[in-house]
């Protein structure tokens, strides 16, 4: 173990809404002349900007003071090397939480709220001014964590992904996906609009979504309300969930394997008989994604990589 002193923090931060329009727009004016076209609120857009800078700047002060840092933009986490001791702040949503997370291994990982009365932070219990007596405790490891289990998507050709809420594998626009599922001994073709692989983390996410819309469907067809109360899974349980959306029975399709827990040392298989257009990618972020097309064949499993979230 690094003395404390030595070991370093990374603050992975991310572009404002405001950053964004500028990038697309080029200047303040232009922004401001396409938000307030839209009939939106373009003050709202300058106060979340500024209070996110100062938060910034805030944790950056503490940074400095500690001496070894670096600032990341979340847009380079794929491609960016975490050492093992390093202490990792996360500034934003929850979002940039469990995309920050996918590439760690272990790694304390500090989720720090930069505006309060905006976000919740359910994955965010830290706010900039707690930094400061914090990270001395995380830099020896005297604090609390929660360790969170991450699923794997894993390709023949040796491409991987990770996901720390979901995995989808289904077509990258709104047709349907071809592909045939291996659940145990359970195998059959399916033309369905995807598959949802979640974790305990992200079993109140995605998936909590996808079983209240299929209560709701069931209860309407068969003319009664369906009422389930939805329990979310511990983040550190040690199992996946999956479920197949909008399946559809045809002569060449059925619809049997449409559910189920992928305990660890399992694997859930799926072979793409997508000509084109099949993709696999966590998380929601459908820009880093694996190309899932005609032969080829993913493993779902729990990773071998564990998430550590200080709380």
């Amino acid at each position: 173990m690094l003395p404390a002193s030595e070991r370093k923090v990374i603050l992975v931060t991310r572009r404002t809404r405001l950053e964004e329009l500028l990038a697309r727009h080029h200047t303040r004016e232009q922004a401001r002349f396409y938000v307030e076209h839209l009939g939106a609120d373009f003050e709202d857009y300058e106060c979340e900007h500024e209070a996110y800078q100062a938060a910034s700047r805030e944790v950056v002060e503490v940074l400095r003071a500690h001496g070894r840092h670096q600032v990341l933009d979340r847009r380079y986490t794929p491609n960016f090397l975490f050492g093992p001791q390093d202490v990792v702040i996360a500034l934003g949503q929850d979002g940039l939480v469990a995309n920050t997370m996918k590439y760690l291994d272990g790694q304390p990982l500090v989720g720090v709220n930069p505006d309060p009365a905006r976000w919740d932070g359910v994955l965010l219990p830290f706010a900039p001014g707690d930094v400061a007596g914090l990270l001395p405790k995380v830099l020896t490891d005297a604090v609390a964590s929660r360790a969170v289990t991450m699923a794997r998507a894993s390709l023949a050709n040796g491409q991987s992904l990770h996901a720390v809420n979901d995995l989808f594998i289904g077509p990258k626009s709104h047709t349907s996906a071809r592909y045939e599922i291996e659940a145990g001994k359970r195998r059959e073709v399916q033309s369905s609009s995807g598959v949802i692989v979640s974790t305990g983390l992200g079993s109140t996410g995605w998936m909590r979504s996808v079983v209240t819309g299929a209560l709701a469907v069931a209860g309407f067809a068969v003319g009664t309300r369906l009422e389930a109360e939805f329990q979310g899974r511990p983040w550190e349980d040690d199992a996946l969930e999956f479920a197949v959306r909008e399946p559809f029975p045809s002569r060449s399709s059925a619809a049997t394997v449409l559910c189920g827990r992928i305990e660890q040392g399992e694997q859930l298989v799926l072979t793409s008989l997508m000509a084109e257009g099949g993709v696999i990618f966590s998380d929601g972020i459908e820009a880093d994604y694996l190309e899932f097309n005609a032969g080829a064949r993913v493993e779902i499993s729990v990773a071998k990589r564990r998430g550590r979230l200080v709380v």
